[in-house]
């Protein structure tokens, strides 16, 4: 067996390569560019806001209109090699509506850099927002992550973080997370199409893969996906939250009916969606559009 009941690369591929399933990514793709585009044209922002010594340590915030507005920190998906964080603007629509501020990280990318380093620059991100936030109207005490697919294990991967130890900064920076259709136990990965382009060692499997990390004390938790992805993103989820509420962790599972990979993300797009309905309660802000 390469991976539990997997024997071989192409079994795995199937359940972790959304391509292998007919999905039309590219359509996907550019769907989220637009959406990001008209946002970035429609709401006021602050683009390119470097948080790190390299030109892709950068980030983009949609501020609130009232000042000390809780911030939700979104991490964008692509398997660590593909993305950025402009397709991904259109996640600030909903939030902002609801008087979150919404702060977008952008990460280097495989093979260029190992998943180490994508886990250190979202974790350095988070600590500029932290210590920048009341420069853009942001609550430094008021901070969830949220993020989906490969963002969806950075999300985790920042909520195991030991901030006062690593970073001198309190270990409850992160109120709440939402991870979506995240991927938390990196092992199959090395065994897949995606190895070449991630470059994986057993070290960095070991260290990255956070559910064989869970703390102690953390903040909430929302973990969701797609009822109609493959079974391994449904059970890496399952098992992920389990592990963390068999901490004593407080965590909930949120179903998604109908949608896929591409489309568990939707729910950005309105405020009125389970998706944002379930990161608004966790904020504590009740929705009352209509």
């Amino acid at each position: 067996m390469l991976y539990r009941n997997f024997e071989t690369q192409a079994q795995l591929d199937a359940e972790y390569n959304p391509g292998e399933l007919g999905i039309d990514i590219p359509a996907y793709m550019n769907c989220y560019t637009n959406n990001s585009t008209k946002c970035r044209e429609e709401l006021s922002c602050q683009l390119n806001i470097p948080f790190g010594p390299t030109l892709v340590e950068h980030l983009d915030i949609f501020p609130a209109s009232q000042p000390c507005a809780p911030i939700m920190v979104f991490i964008h998906g692509g398997y660590w090699m593909m993305a950025s964080s402009k397709e991904f603007s259109f996640v600030a629509s909903s939030m902002m509506s609801a008087g979150i501020t919404t702060v977008v990280i952008n990460y280097a990318l495989c093979p260029k850099v190992t998943i180490d380093e994508i886990v250190r620059q979202t974790r350095a991100a988070i600590a500029w927002v932290y210590r920048n936030a009341e420069n853009f109207g942001g609550n430094p005490n008021r901070i969830y992550v949220s993020g989906h697919s490969a963002g969806g294990h950075l999300t985790a991967m920042s909520m195991i973080t030991d901030w006062e130890s690593d970073y001198g900064l309190p270990n409850n920076i992160i109120k709440g997370g939402c991870t979506i259709s995240g991927l938390f136990d990196l092992m199959p990965f090395p065994y897949t199409w995606l190895q070449p382009k991630i470059q994986l060692t057993w070290g960095e499997v070991l260290r990255n893969s956070p559910i064989r990390h869970i703390p102690e004390t953390a903040g909430s938790l929302i973990v969701t996906y797609g009822e109609e992805e493959s079974s391994e993103f449904h059970r890496q989820s399952q098992d992920f939250l389990n592990a963390w509420k068999s901490k004593g962790l407080q965590g909930e599972y949120l179903a998604q009916s109908g949608k896929n990979h591409f489309t568990a993300i939707d729910g950005f797009l309105d405020t009125n969606s389970p998706l944002c309905k379930a990161i608004l309660a966790q904020v504590g802000i009740a929705c009352t559009c209509v």
